[in-house]
């Protein structure tokens, strides 16, 4: 016979209602949240962010599902709290920002006496550790996610490998609860501490965003040199030791979590000897400053910014490459004009909200786009890319 557990998810974002969705197949869980709006469109069986998989399960599947504002509800009598709220990084004290996360557990310890609390927001190495002392308990433990924007339930269902950091009674558990939810039936758990957890998400996305700054780095040299950047990409990743994959240029890497985790892996070196994790970000700064220049050295007046997301079909920008060019080319003083739909205002970072593609098209000089569009194509002539294969 199956146990079913009681499973509460403190945050609505992409990895919580994720997470949630696959959790609610086969266990009772209820989202925590402080979003009403968000916890409405849950209740309602609405998806709070753009995934068409989640949207999917939502309306078609039977879900345990159900959402709250109310904490004590949510984290009374719970089997498993899961925290899955974001943390900022904080370029002040050159950590992330984990005060939402300790607030949650905070709550957690006091109203609830026996449930595994696990973090799968992304932290520093050894804050798990730190709060397990804190609060002189071993049942915090860190489990670290690695979702894709817009893919984020289909890489819960089929995992690249699913971690737990932390020794307990309940660790096991909660990984063989991650395993027998997903759709891989070979993939590979480990059970490891919380810091090496914490430190295997660091890394994971550290090298990801190297290889990104890599691949800018060498579409940079093709630019400057006047060579068929497609050539040399192509040709390189023939090699199976480098192979395709993350290889497709770019304004620079962006998005939530590659700028914030290696800032914060950079931060945990402190005084250990390290050359290319900081040689990562600045090779970032760098590729935003070529991108720029590229287009303020043109004879032009007004630049167009298409979509201001890092990948297709996404629905966040925060941390855009595209976030960084735009300051960069304000700063000469020239017209920078954008066409997102996802925003309603009229004027965005002090540039022009235009919402008529048409007429977007028409007053751009230049249309920057970080990744193609089929909606550019009768403007092929207007548009710069970095770009080579179509996709993210």
């Amino acid at each position: 016979m199956e146990i079913k557990y009681k499973i509460t998810i403190v945050g609505a974002g992409y990895v919580g209602v994720s997470l949630a969705v696959l959790l609610s197949q086969k266990h009772e869980v209820v989202i925590l949240d402080i979003d009403e709006e968000r916890i409405n469109k849950i209740n309602k069986k609405q998806t709070t962010i753009r995934d068409d998989v989640i949207e999917k399960y939502l309306k078609e599947k039977s879900l345990s599902l159900s959402a709250t504002l109310d904490k004590h509800k949510a984290l009374t009598d719970a089997d498993f709290i899961i925290v899955a709220t974001p943390t900022n990084f904080n370029n002040e004290s050159s950590s992330l920002d984990t005060s939402l996360v300790d607030s949650i557990v905070k709550d957690a310890m006091a109203i609830n006496k026996d449930g595994l609390v696990v973090i799968r927001s992304t932290i520093p190495i050894g804050h798990t550790r730190m709060l397990r002392k804190k609060y002189s308990t071993d049942r915090i433990v860190f489990s670290p996610e690695f979702l894709r924007e817009g893919k984020a339930l289909v890489d819960n269902l089929y995992p690249s490998r699913i971690i737990v950091g932390g020794y307990c009674e309940k660790s096991e558990s909660f990984l063989n609860l991650l395993r027998d939810c997903s759709e891989n039936d070979s993939v590979k758990t480990l059970l490891m501490s919380s810091s090496e957890a914490e430190a295997t998400k660091l890394f994971s996305n550290t090298y990801l965003a190297m290889r990104v700054a890599f691949f800018n780095e060498l579409d940079t040299f093709a630019i400057a040199n006047d060579l068929d950047v497609n050539n040399i990409i192509n040709s390189v990743a023939l090699d199976p030791r480098i192979g395709e994959g993350y290889n497709n240029p770019s304004f620079g890497y962006g998005g939530y979590c590659l700028t914030k985790d290696t800032k914060q892996l950079l931060a945990n070196y402190k005084e250990i000897p390290q050359n290319i994790i900081q040689a990562t970000i600045s090779s970032n700064k760098s590729r935003k400053d070529f991108i720029a220049d590229q287009i303020i050295k043109e004879d032009i007046r007004t630049v167009g910014i298409h979509r201001l997301g890092m990948k297709k079909d996404s629905d966040n920008f925060r941390s855009s490459a595209i976030l960084g060019i735009i300051d960069r080319i304000k700063a000469k003083d020239l017209e920078v004009i954008i066409y997102e739909p996802l925003l309603l205002e009229e004027n965005y970072r002090d540039c022009k909200v235009i919402s008529d593609l048409e007429d977007f098209k028409s007053t751009s000089d230049v249309i920057l786009a970080n990744r193609k569009s089929n909606d550019l194509e009768d403007v092929e002539s207007k548009v710069f890319t970095r770009d080579i294969f179509g996709c993210n």
